[in-house]
């Protein structure tokens, strides 16, 4: 039986949209921008023993994050069963086959991350996703994203109501008064040596 979701995006994502958005992504050659990405990020971070990603897909961050931090422990949320069964043949990861709508973060971890995710989510469910990235995590939150300073709606492959871009990590600055701005930065795409999809990055640290 199809499972049935609160949301149009939730059902887009969990079905051959992105099934083929899985296939699309599934290349190791993305690893390598991913981990100079997360160089950058990770240096302003000390103690990072735990990680969880929201919307891991096929694990291609998750790999990049072992390659920089060796013993950590991983684990990952992912909506779309092609892309968690993906996840489920990485070594030594905790996987949650379930819509981050519905993630309930039974313990916490030195860092969470979302990464071209929250872009996806239906902007009224927003609220939501930011309460369980900042209930997960016991130090730091990592959201990296396309930015705008006000929301806005951009058509993603045909589709309405698929992609919106907004000052994500802002909002959760306002949400939550023990949150901190850490650093943040920018990867463009046009980048000689790692390129990446024009990511507005932010590190955010609970204190």
């Amino acid at each position: 039986m199809e499972k049935s979701f609160t949301t149009e995006q939730e059902a887009f994502w969990a079905g051959e949209f992105g099934d083929a958005y899985c296939q699309r992504n599934d290349d190791r050659t993305l690893v390598s921008p991913n981990i100079a990405l997360f160089a950058q990020i990770l240096r302003r971070t000390a103690g990072v023993r735990s990680a969880i990603e929201f919307g891991a897909n096929v694990g291609l961050n998750l790999v990049a994050l072992r390659a920089l931090l060796p013993g950590v422990d991983l684990a990952a949320v992912e909506i779309n069963p092609s892309a968690a069964a993906k996840l489920s043949a990485i070594p030594e990861l905790d996987v949650h086959a379930v819509s981050i709508l519905d993630f309930e973060p039974g313990r916490t971890y030195d860092l969470t991350l979302i990464k071209g995710v929250l872009i996806h989510i239906d902007p009224g469910s927003l609220d939501k996703v930011y309460d369980r990235l900042h209930r997960a995590s016991n130090r730091y939150i990592c959201v990296a994203e396309y930015y705008n300073p006000t929301p806005v709606e951009v058509s993603y492959r045909g589709h309405a109501q698929r992609l919106f871009k907004r000052d994500f990590a802002g909002e959760m600055l306002d949400r939550f008064p023990d949150l901190a701005l850490v650093d943040y930065g920018f990867a463009y795409h046009r980048d000689a040596n790692f390129p990446q999809d024009d990511t507005t990055w932010f590190l955010l640290e609970k204190r």
